[in-house]
């Protein structure tokens, strides 16, 4: 394990077992700044200049992945997390850091550990309730990536015919815009494309059983894995993924389920990543799937 500065920030520590890499910082967050493999680009975007003001103070987006609490409230999910956090080095490729106690009384910490070979990397999230009164929240784990395209798979296609029930819920926001052209709907995913000269803002959530988001950009596909618990009630309408894109910018987003936390209980939520390179963006359904059940 390295320390090294990354982008501005001065403490951060690299984890690397030669196929892959990860970055994260001591000073801010907790945060993951860089995903990539070894040499590569970095699959997460970096935006140190951007910046939210709220009535909490300033929220930096910074890029990379974080940790939030759902459902989204202003200024409550902003609170700005600009400080040192504590950490521990777990062993050559894990390290735990723990956020203080943010504005809204809540604990983050994420433990980050690289698998010794290949890209996999095991994001392991959980929040803590630190007030003195029951709250019900999910954690919500946000990775915003480089300009390119989400993929969100659809569930098992069958024929009307095969199947008379429905499959799944989408979920729509309010400026959520099935026009744009930034959206596909296929019969095995759904993919949203960043465009720069596409400012506005479009959203969309899902009840995901596949377990699993994608993003291809570069030739390089990231996927994010996640558990879907039958029976539990999640956030935004039942929605355990999400993604965003406004121009440029895009998250792929995994939730945990809604429960009720008392004082000093907590919550967790585990996502695990790989990246694959030479990965080419059939503009096929069928193809792509195929491609797909090779990797997952």
């Amino acid at each position: 394990m390295q320390t090294l500065e990354y982008l501005n920030l001065p403490h951060c520590l690299r984890l690397s077992n030669g196929d892959a890499e990860v970055i994260v910082s001591t000073d801010i967050g907790p945060r993951v700044l860089r995903y990539a493999l070894e040499g590569g680009e970095n699959v997460l975007a970096e935006l140190p200049e951007m910046s939210v003001t709220t009535a909490l103070g300033h929220w930096n987006p910074r890029g990379g992945h974080r940790l939030w609490i759902a459902p989204e409230i202003m200024p409550g999910s902003y609170a700005p997390d600009n400080g040192p956090l504590e950490h521990e080095i777990l062993g050559p490729l894990s390290v735990r850091l723990k956020q203080r106690v943010d504005a809204t009384h809540f604990e983050k910490e994420m433990t980050i550990a690289l698998e010794p070979s290949g890209s996999g990397v095991t994001v392991h999230h959980k929040i803590t309730n630190r007030s003195s009164f029951a709250v019900q929240v999910a954690p919500w784990a946000l990775t915003i990536v480089r300009s390119g395209t989400v993929l969100l798979p659809q569930e098992p296609y069958k024929s009307h015919a095969d199947e008379l029930l429905p499959a799944r819920a989408l979920v729509l926001w309010p400026f959520t815009d099935l026009s744009d052209p930034r959206w596909i709907f296929g019969p095995r995913f759904i993919r949203l494309k960043a465009d720069p000269n596409l400012p506005q803002a479009q959203k969309i959530g899902a009840m995901n059983k596949q377990g699993y988001l994608a993003h291809h950009s570069s030739d390089t596909l990231f996927i994010k894995r996640f558990d879907f618990l039958e029976g539990h009630t999640y956030p935004d309408y039942g929605s355990n993924c999400e993604a965003y894109v406004e121009g440029a910018f895009q998250e792929v987003e995994s939730l945990g389920p809604l429960k009720v936390i008392l004082p000093d209980e907590s919550l967790e939520h585990v996502e695990k990543w790989t990246l694959h390179a030479d990965f080419k963006l059939s503009q096929s359904d069928d193809e792509l799937e195929a491609a797909l059940i090779k990797l997952l």
